[in-house]
């Protein structure tokens, strides 16, 4: 594989907004200090906080591969500590989701490896409040947060542009749906014509998607109201 697949393009295009806003409320959850997990009692503490998580998978810094955790011959698909979306992605037809390990050499996108948007992706897809990272010699663990303690992220008309923006240059498969699903993950009702969607905020304002003749974002405006 040199890319990765339509399938997850598109996957990556209506999640990856959404993804990066969570990931932001986790990072201001979790406090400045030293980290541990133990994934026999699924837990990971950072200070004084521990929350309930989840292995994903794993990248190796050497060869440049994903290794999911079910698929990890220390875990294996059936134990409690990881998370397993492979039944998910054989649904939809995820091949990245349905292959225990994944060369990504090829990936020189902007987040520092390939293992960290497959991570985000497949966190917000099963609905869960975020990944951590947790560096170890020789390579990166991701694990998945499924805590109820983690707050989910809400509205925010003033980063709402900066995500979607920076989603777009990560996935660019479809600028539409990564607004409309950023839009609907809200809770915000929209209107889309030839060249925009239009949803209407919280405050009774607006924020304006426009769209250029190839459906790729053009321009993004947010509109409140004191």
């Amino acid at each position: 594989m040199s890319g990765f697949s339509p399938a997850f393009e598109r996957l990556g295009a209506a999640y990856a907004a959404v993804a990066a806003q969570q990931q932001e409320v986790l990072a201001e959850f979790l406090p400045a200090a030293d980290w541990s997990t133990d994934l026999t009692t699924g837990t990971y503490t950072q200070g004084d906080v521990t929350l309930h998580v989840a292995l994903i998978g794993s990248f190796a810094e050497k060869d440049r591969s994903w290794l999911w955790g079910w698929a990890n011959p220390q875990f294996g698909p059936s134990h409690p500590g990881v998370l397993n979306p492979k039944a998910m992605g054989s649904r939809l037809g995820i091949p990245e989701m349905t292959s225990g390990e994944l060369d990504l050499s090829w990936y020189e996108g902007p987040a520092r490896n390939g293992g960290e948007p497959i991570a985000m992706v497949a966190t917000s897809m099963l609905g869960l409040t975020g990944t951590i990272p947790g560096p170890y010699d020789g390579g990166i663990a991701y694990f998945a947060v499924r805590d109820p303690a983690v707050p989910a992220a809400t509205w925010d008309s003033a980063t709402a542009p900066r995500l979607i923006t920076n989603a777009l240059s990560l996935f660019p498969a479809d600028h539409r749906l990564t607004v409309m699903r950023f839009f609907s993950h809200h809770r915000l009702a929209y209107r889309q014509t030839e060249t925009s969607i239009i949803a209407t905020l919280p405050d009774g304002g607006a924020c304006v998607a426009e769209f250029d003749d190839q459906d790729r974002l053009a321009n993004l405006s947010v509109t409140v109201r004191s």
